[in-house]
């Protein structure tokens, strides 16, 4: 292993992945509050299925 890439795992900061974090928790909530309490028949239909499979009430 070079040091170049040791360095590179190392510099991204604690602030960064915060603010990755942050992130990936609003998108996840859009998801869960768009997609799965939307009454638009064309999302609707477009996550039914799936959200069935993984127990997500919709109905």
């Amino acid at each position: 292993m070079n040091t170049a890439s040791v360095s590179l795992g190392a510099s991204v900061s604690s602030q960064s992945r915060l603010t990755q974090l942050a992130l990936a928790a609003l998108l996840g909530l859009f998801v869960v509050g768009f997609v799965g309490f939307s009454h638009i028949d064309a999302v609707h239909n477009a996550a039914h299925d799936y959200r069935h499979s993984m127990a997500f009430p919709c109905h």
